[in-house]
């Protein structure tokens, strides 16, 4: 199972990445993933090898704090407002920097110094002036000293380490000096007193301190910007609930608001839960849910969302899904383990900051002992050894990927598209072909009955038989037909036996008869001849209908065709998906005419036609296999499957919940518009994240060389370990900065407003248009009539078999024939040859 902990005590990615060594090294745990950005470790291990004390173990004896995420008590006792302590610290650190910083460098810029602090007899007020104002700075920032000195016992030096280390160093050498100088003062030796007055660092060591502390504050300043839209869903819910108790309103906690409870809505508030509406209607403006911009009618038995806003109307509803239930929560939740997940890309960030911390002391120790080597003075070693280390704090190389996949996946739920982890935004970009299916995907889900016949049987006596099968059916087809059928005013009786039949249709028995509605395959099985009305069907296919064949006891009696509305938004996202390079796949298991009518509509590059269900997996299977990296997009049960094949599974949010668990992404507002919107907001998450990688990498490529004066020779320039830490912490936050970007990301086309379908229930039978193609005609050729009687015998032989209407003509020597059921021209031939004629040719028309 998958645990969420909040972790405390982490500064750096070296800290990151020792807890995610820490617990990975435990018998149970599958994997880990430690966020830095978020504070977080997910785990997912055995339950019945491990438990959360022990994972919490673990991180504590790594040198840090860990405790199950949500609990309110430990929250409290542990994570006080970060951002509010930093602040304090800062400002505090600043307030005793400020002098020190004056009192040392002020003559330096021209600034009048006070005489107590000038002259060779103001030498030890002076220099116990420094140490007692870096005194305040370090104990104020004692936290850097704690945590670096302990991780780094631990051999699992972090951040703080190198802050620790180089502060310290500064500090410890000079108050080293300050006891050379008294030494030499007391002795009246002057000169020496003064040089080792010159070789006093304390600004330096409050500088690094305050510097670092300033950074980490615009660090966290930046930081909770990237979690904003977190903030925002979080913020949606409201704090009471209007219900109905004892026939009265009354206004609860939210809390306290249960499943089945009646709540009261009025304009302008919102809704508390997700429900349904049993009173009243209203427009819901689903904005910070769903990014639909428009608000959504909403009436009686429709579905509500908790945290949207009724825009205008009162509704009353019944509470269906409360707390951690709640689609809120569920996608905060979704939300939160994607930022706190980790994409693959960040696997370089990690093996790095790995080793990085240890790397660094070692070269700060190889630079100092260099520049001893070669002849400077212990101070100045010194001071190239403390700049390589404060430069050289892995933060932004711990940030530049976290950043981005937070405010990524942040906005992407900004705008209805939920994101499920980071490996999913990144696989996202590398995709080369997209598969869409039919039903609720490409087509609006909501189909209606375009043609209906029926073969020698009255319209009333089957329709009933038929609405009887559909009804048992919960398939968007048979939803049409049992709209058709009430709008013509059918009624139902039981249908036993119901079953579906994969890839075929359904069979129910009716009474004493047994009724199937399906395609050719399944009228085969039946024993029905459906061969006299192939081309007609094929007609209405090269429509973009489906034909529904309806038998009764093996026997044909019924064509209705149905047509699922292509959705207007469709063209336009397959037009965007192959302008991004995309080759875009339809799969459907309707006939190949139907699917090629949509595909031509839509300029689909490729429509496979009569999926089974179970197929679709193994068609995805094959794109892959042929080197292709495929994202599924679908709604329906029988697409989980594929969805979980997929390289990228994307679920149409109105579709079925095991859809959607399948699937990496979820669009909220079922625009397949939105497809395109997460394909490039994935390309510029990962442009972001190379970017941040790119300059953090080059950052220390270039800073610690200088800070070890490796330029020296040729340009003579050295780095000041002061401004290696300003350098260090705004690295930090130009990474932060720079991936906050992304919350102006905007899909590069416009969108084509959305229109919903009207629903096929309640349809007004005059849409519906009822076509006679079944009533046909034909022409028999027939030798030996020469007279009236003739003429008469043949109508009669013809006019005796079912469901057939006959004139002869002696002029052109035929018989013209209109039948209104299925009747075999064998049977036609035969009841002439027994008038005593012969029959040379049978043709339509």
């Amino acid at each position: 199972m998958k645990e969420r902990f909040s972790v405390t005590g982490m500064t750096c990615s070296a800290c990151s990445a020792h807890v995610e060594k820490s617990v990975s090294k435990l018998d149970g745990v599958n994997s880990v993933a430690v966020s830095l950005l978020q504070n977080s470790m997910t785990v997912d291990y055995n339950r019945d090898k491990l438990t959360e004390q022990d994972i919490i173990s673990a991180v504590e004896k790594g040198g840090y704090g860990a405790f199950v995420y949500g609990k309110q008590e430990s929250t409290e006792k542990t994570l006080p407002d970060m951002s509010s302590g930093i602040k304090k610290r800062m400002i505090w650190s600043l307030i005793f920097l400020v002098p020190l910083f004056y009192i040392c460098m002020g003559h330096m810029a021209d600034i009048p110094i006070p005489p107590i602090f000038t002259g060779h007899k103001n030498m030890m007020v002076f220099a116990l002036t420094q140490l007692f104002l870096t005194i305040p700075i370090v104990v104020i920032n004692r936290n850097y000293f704690v945590n670096g000195f302990k991780n780094l016992i631990r051999r699992a030096p972090n951040m703080d380490s190198l802050i620790a280390i180089g502060s310290a160093a500064a500090g410890g050498y000079s108050s080293v000096q300050l006891f050379v100088m008294a030494y030499h003062m007391g002795r009246g030796n002057m000169s020496a007193a003064h040089d080792a007055m010159m070789n006093l660092y304390f600004e330096s060591c409050g500088m690094i301190l305050t510097l670092i502390t300033v950074g980490k504050f615009l660090e966290a300043r930046s930081k909770g910007k990237t979690s904003q839209a977190i903030e925002k869903l979080m913020n949606l819910a409201p704090k009471t609930a209007v219900v109905i108790r004892n026939g009265e309103e009354v206004t609860i906690p939210l809390e306290q608001l249960a499943v089945g409870d009646i709540f009261v809505v009025r304009s302008g508030q919102t809704i508390p839960c997700d429900g349904k509406i049993v009173e009243g209607s209203c427009s819901v403006d689903q904005s910070a849910i769903t990014g639909e911009s428009i608000p959504v009618s909403k009436t009686a038995d429709d579905e509500v969302i908790g945290g949207t806003i009724l825009s205008g109307g009162f509704c009353k509803g019944r509470c269906m899904k409360t707390g951690e239930d709640a689609a809120l929560s569920q996608i905060i939740k979704l939300v939160e383990e994607a930022a706190s997940s980790k994409a693959p890309i960040s696997k370089l960030a990690d093996r790095v900051s790995g080793v990085f911390v240890p790397i660094v002391i070692a070269i700060a120790l190889v630079a100092a002992i260099v520049w001893l080597a070669v002849g400077a003075g212990f101070a100045e070693a010194l001071s190239v050894g403390i700049a390589v280390l404060v430069i050289s704090c892995p933060c932004a190389l711990g940030l530049a990927t976290p950043t981005a996949i937070m405010v990524g996946t942040g906005k992407g739920a900004e705008n209805g598209i939920l994101i499920k982890s980071a490996e999913s935004l990144e696989l996202a970009h590398k995709v080369t072909t997209v598969v869409l299916d039919k039903t609720g995907t490409v087509t609006n889900g909501t189909p209606v009955v375009t043609d209906a016949v029926y073969f020698g049987c009255e319209e009333s006596g089957l329709l009933n038989s038929i609405y009887s099968l559909e009804k048992a059916s919960s398939h968007p087809l048979s939803k049409a037909i049992c709209s058709y059928a009430e709008a013509k005013g059918a009624k139902a009786v039981d249908c036993k036996a119901f079953e579906e039949i994969h890839g075929g249709g359904i069979r129910g028995r009716v009474g004493s008869e047994v009724i199937c509605a399906g395609n050719k395959r399944l009228m085969s099985e039946q024993g029905a001849d459906v061969s006299a009305y192939e081309k007609r069907v094929e007609k209405l296919a090269d429509e973009g209908k489906t034909p529904l064949y309806i038998s009764v006891n093996g026997s044909l009696k019924a064509i209705i065709a149905v047509k699922d509305t292509v959705k207007n938004t469709g063209k336009n996202a397959v037009a965007q998906l192959r302008k991004m390079g995309m080759k875009v796949v339809m799969l459907t298991g309707d006939n190949k005419r139907t699917a090629e009518a949509i595909r031509r509509e839509l300029d689909i590059d490729t429509a496979i036609a009569e999926v089974l269900p179970q197929d679709k997996e193994r068609e995805i299977r094959r794109l892959q296999e042929s080197g292709e990296r495929v994202a599924m997009i679908g709604d329906g049960i029988n697409d989980a499957p594929a969805l979980a094949r997929a390289d990228v599974g994307i679920a149409i949010g109105a579709g079925q919940d095991i859809a959607i668990e399948s699937a990496d992404i979820v669009l909220m507002k079922s625009d397949l518009q939105d497809t395109a919107a997460a394909f490039q907001l994935s390309r510029a998450t990962i442009r972001n994240i190379k970017e941040n990688l790119f300059w953090t990498l080059f950052y220390n490529s270039l800073g610690i060389p200088l800070a070890a004066g490796a330029f020296y020779p040729l340009t003579g320039w050295t780095l000041n370990p002061m401004f290696g830490a300003a350098a260090m912490s705004l690295s930090s936050v130009f990474v932060v900065t720079n991936a906050l970007r992304l919350k102006f990301f905007k899909p590069d086309f416009s969108y084509v407003p959305f229109e919903a379908p009207p629903p096929a229930e309640g349809v007004n039978n005059e849409s519906f248009e009822t076509k006679g193609f079944g009533i046909m005609k034909k022409t028999i050729k027939i030798n030996g009539m020469m007279c009236g009687h003739c003429t008469a015998h043949v109508e009669k032989a013809l006019n005796a078999v079912e469901g057939v209407t006959a004139k002869a003509s002696l002029e052109d020597n035929a018989a013209y024939v209109t039948l209104d059921r299925n009747v075999d021209d064998a049977v036609l031939k035969a009841a002439v040859e027994e008038a005593g004629y012969e029959v040379t040719e049978i043709n339509e028309g």
